[in-house]
């Protein structure tokens, strides 16, 4: 067992296999330890989250050591109840595993039914499950090209692993077959079907399943009509922690601090859901009387009303009265804005939380020019004053951002952990919600050419795929990845990640080597 640094409150708990890291957690789940909020499985690692105030150290790593089951112990899922998922076996690779594993098409179907598949952890997409069975033949390779487009209810194998592909999205799996069983559906409590633990089965059939509910975000006037955005806007709050079990990311706000402030300013609740901006510019009609706090990137807003432009100012409360308009330009520094209305947005929450998060297409639809948004006229206390706004980053800034080496620094040599400490990256405008790309002129090349298993990633973790141009990951980052990690962004460094634009250049700071946290 090591324990790997992640953050302050984050570390990665390594163990020998698939059966040694189920048992560690549901020995952890049995007896939990004081003041660890979250446990998000992999392949062959826990990551660990703790609460305001626990410190992910030395002393946490020894209140998980003690929990470590004996050797061989099993786990408590083998009496789960197994849920039967009727499946066609059309896949396009089907041939191509047959192949692989040596055998017919008739025997590789009959030998993924007579498996008994079981969930061991959640990640990829929203609903997608890691499930893994006894029986070795089924240790496939992925596939050399990967697709751009694989459906949804797509079957698939690879590296042990079987998944059912919740939505539509790119990926590499053997495709063996389909199913019509959704695995997230948000009129389920919870949406999604497999979870860790459960157990599966697969037989040949066509499932009757009614049509998957989705939650739509009220269509309203009264409120805020956008007139035309250069980019879609989005719901966000604070998000949705807590969800890794289902393998949904918490998302939220990129600058959560300037959320705040927009919140404040207008006597709502600090948390309550904001439109998020990406750059502009950005043209709204009041339809209401309605009072509006706008933070962030935003530098230059004005009122038109009755013809005339008058200026607002940033970060203070202001009114506009019914048919009046707001224009908000595009920012010179920066990158977001928060837009929050006095009572709130009328927005449906997905799961706890008005966050959209754009990778996983969870929470409401962004939004775009000629969308009517509805006020939810909840209590407010008095408006505040403007608050200080820091100094954000330009195009052409070189910005400091600290680190904490780990999980993965040991898969690179300490010259290359230099380089990438001393090299600028760039940002490039491939970047988005989900992780700023980087790009540098030397690459980064690890020592450590291995696959690395599929495992749980903090926002803030800074990839390093095969190419060696690393990607930062935000708020709507994937819940596991495939990647190393080399380092990842200390949380208090996570507003300003969020608003660096296109252009400027990143220097990655750590105040300390590489170490494993020892267990004390």
């Amino acid at each position: 067992m090591r324990f790997l640094p992640v953050g302050p409150r984050t570390l990665l708990v390594e163990l020998g296999d698939l059966k040694q890291t189920l048992a560690l957690f549901d020995a952890l789940r049995a007896d939990p330890v004081e003041g660890v909020t979250e446990i998000i499985p992999a392949a062959q690692t826990l990551m660990i989250r703790t609460g305001p105030g626990v410190a992910a150290d030395s002393a946490l790593a020894s209140a998980i050591m003690v929990r470590q089951p004996a050797a061989g112990a099993a786990h408590e899922y083998e009496t789960a109840e197994i849920v039967e998922i009727p499946v066609t076996y059309d896949g396009e690779d089907l041939n191509d595993v047959a192949d692989l594993m040596g055998l017919g098409v008739a025997e590789v179907i009959a030998a993924h039914q007579a498996a008994t598949w079981q969930v061991a952890f959640c990640g990829f997409a929203p609903g997608f499950a890691y499930m893994t069975c006894d029986d070795p033949r089924f240790d496939l390779p992925r596939r050399k090209s990967p697709r751009t487009r694989i459906p949804a209810g797509s079957v698939a194998l690879a590296s042990r692993f079987c998944g059912i592909y919740p939505q539509d999205t790119p990926g590499g799996w053997q495709l063996i077959g389909t199913t019509r069983v959704p695995m997230w559906d948000l009129s389920r409590d919870p949406p999604a079907l497999l979870r860790p633990g459960t157990r599966a089965r697969f037989v040949v059939g066509e499932a009757k399943v009614s049509p998957v509910a989705s939650i739509a975000r009220p269509k309203g006037a009264d409120g805020l009509t956008i007139l035309s955005t250069a980019f879609p806007i989005v719901f966000q709050d604070e998000g949705r922690p807590g969800q890794g079990g289902q393998g949904v990311s918490a998302s939220g706000a990129l600058d959560m601090g300037a959320l705040h402030r927009a919140n404040r300013a207008v006597g709502n609740p600090a948390n309550a859901p904001a439109l998020e901006i990406t750059l502009g510019p950005v043209r709204l009609r009041a339809d209401a009387n309605v009072t509006l706090a706008l933070t962030g990137a935003a530098e230059q807003l004005d009122i038109i009303a009755d013809g005339l432009k008058i200026p607002a100012m940033p970060g203070a409360a202001f009114a506009l009265d019914a048919g009046d308009e707001l224009l908000i330009q595009p920012p010179k520094r920066g990158m977001r804005s928060y837009l929050a209305l006095r009572g709130g947005f009328d927005v449906a929450p997905v799961l706890g939380s008005a966050a959209t998060d754009t990778l996983a297409f969870v929470g409401p639809d962004p939004l775009t020019g000629g969308e009517g948004l509805s006020p939810a006229m909840a209590p407010a206390a008095a408006t505040a004053d403007p608050e200080i706004q820091p100094e954000l980053p330009g195009p052409e800034d070189v910005i400091e951002l600290p680190v904490t080496l780990g999980p993965r620094t040991d898969w690179f040599t300490p010259e290359m952990v230099q380089h990438f400490l001393t090299q600028e990256w760039q940002v490039t405008p491939q970047s988005s919600r989900v992780g700023i790309r980087l790009q540098g002129a030397q690459p980064l090349i690890r020592q450590d050419t291995r696959e690395l298993p599929s495992e749980g990633t903090e926002t803030g973790a800074i990839q390093v795929p095969h190419f060696g141009q690393p990607v930062l990951f935000l708020a709507d980052h994937p819940l596991t990845g495939g990647y190393p990690v080399i380092a990842t962004l200390l949380p208090q460094a996570l507003d300003l990640a969020g608003q660096i634009p296109p252009g400027a250049r990143i220097r990655f700071t750590a105040d300390h080597d590489f170490t494993p946290i020892k267990p004390k």
